[in-house]
């Protein structure tokens, strides 16, 4: 069963269905959790790192359409989980879940799904749903999965309907980290896992958590820092107290513009004090906020491992008109056109043109739109931890 049209007869073996707030139905065999869930549908291009996507905070609230037909090829491990927090709530496949067979995996997928309370669907045109998104944009919608296969279709539709989206939604501190904590955790190596950070003599980076993925941190640590990470709402009182080198500004979930409201007056006197600042998705929208830029939702939003970003600041020197093969995660982005005088765009998309990345002229402070940490390059971006760590001398 391929299946994606409005008609509510339901398919016999259909176990899971999702059911688009404009009221079209889409029927498929659930797997992992059971139950149902609300969220804005999107889709991922990536071949790889199904595991990861899953649990990357900046997908709360999401449902992910995953393009490549064949996910659960490598099982689920305890070491590709990138946060224990809320990451994306379902997801949805073309065929059924392929049996683990690496290695590393430490149990099925669909197992891991169900352990995790995430809702898949399968059996599902992800090409049709996929085109759906390009030219109608991200629908809101329920994922939900019995496997006695009884569905309240118009409960389902009702709860899609009224849910707001996540435009003008603030979920970072949903996300966030309750409590401050020293970051120990060093970079990864195949046999040996994850080895011990080095604090001591280090650089200090305060990590504001919006929603983080903990192999950014692991990045820092290699580039030589020791890293504090802190809740969304820390003062500014509070990260001055630990006697920063630097702040690092973290990716999330929602819409920049609402976390903006407590997030950028501390970023903007962080700004004032001359305090070296490094951003990554919702962190680089924070930083463009601070700096006097605006966000805008876009229409189906960047998500994938192999997105061609360019070089184009005067501030990379002879390194600029380069190319970075980068994993993306957004549905809001800063508007280039809204870019004050002394913010300098570094980099665009080779897609759309859309913002990529920036840089406050006179100011120690830099964000970037894509996933360093993802290394699909794999390591075409590594060196803005290395700039933003030799920032801190």
């Amino acid at each position: 069963m391929a299946f994606l049209a409005s008609s509510r007869a339901q398919p016999q073996d259909a176990t899971g269905v999702l059911v688009l707030a404009d009221g079209t139905i889409v029927w498929g065999r659930g797997f992992g959790a059971t139950g149902s869930a609300v969220g804005e549908v999107c889709f991922n291009t990536a071949m790889t790192g199904y595991q990861e996507v899953m649990t990357d905070p900046s997908y709360a609230a999401q449902i992910v359409t995953f393009t490549f037909p064949h996910i659960g090829n490598v099982g689920a491990n305890t070491e590709d989980v990138e946060s224990r927090v809320e990451g994306a709530v379902g997801c949805i496949v073309r065929e059924d879940v392929t049996r683990q067979s690496n290695f590393r995996s430490e149990g099925e997928f669909v197992e891991w799904m169900a352990n995790m309370g995430k809702i898949g669907l399968s059996g599902v045109d992800t090409r049709a749903l996929t085109r759906r998104i390009r030219l109608s944009g991200a629908p809101n919608a329920v994922i939900a999965h019995d496997p006695k296969g009884r569905f309240d279709l118009d409960a389902l539709l009702q709860r899609a309907q009224e849910w707001p989206g996540l435009e003008g939604m603030d979920l970072a501190q949903r996300v966030s980290r309750e409590h401050q904590e020293d970051w120990e955790g060093g970079y990864w190596r195949l046999g040996q896992g994850y080895g011990a950070a080095e604090r001591e003599g280090k650089p200090h980076v305060v990590a504001i958590d919006y929603g983080s993925k903990d192999n950014i941190f692991r990045n820092l640590v290699k580039a030589g820092a020791r890293v504090t990470v802190v809740p969304a709402r820390t003062s500014l009182e509070d990260i001055l107290a630990l006697k920063p080198d630097g702040v690092f500004l973290s990716n999330g979930p929602g819409d920049p513009a609402a976390t903006g409201e407590y997030a950028v007056p501390v970023i903007k006197a962080l700004l004032d004090q001359d305090m070296p600042i490094f951003g990554i998705c919702l962190g680089h929208q924070m930083l463009g906020l601070a700096a006097g830029a605006r966000t805008a939702k876009m229409h189906q939003g960047h998500r994938g491992a192999n997105h061609p970003v360019r070089r184009v600041g005067e501030s990379w020197g002879e390194t600029q008109d380069l190319v970075e093969i980068t994993s993306m995660n957004h549905g809001f982005a800063i508007d280039p056109d809204s870019l004050p005088e002394g913010v300098e765009q570094t980099h665009v998309s080779l897609f759309d043109g859309s913002n990529c990345g920036i840089a406050i002229t006179g100011k120690r402070a830099f964000g970037v739109q894509y996933h360093p940490e993802a290394s699909p390059g794999p390591q075409d971006s590594f060196y803005l931890f290395e700039k933003f760590v030799g920032m801190l001398g």
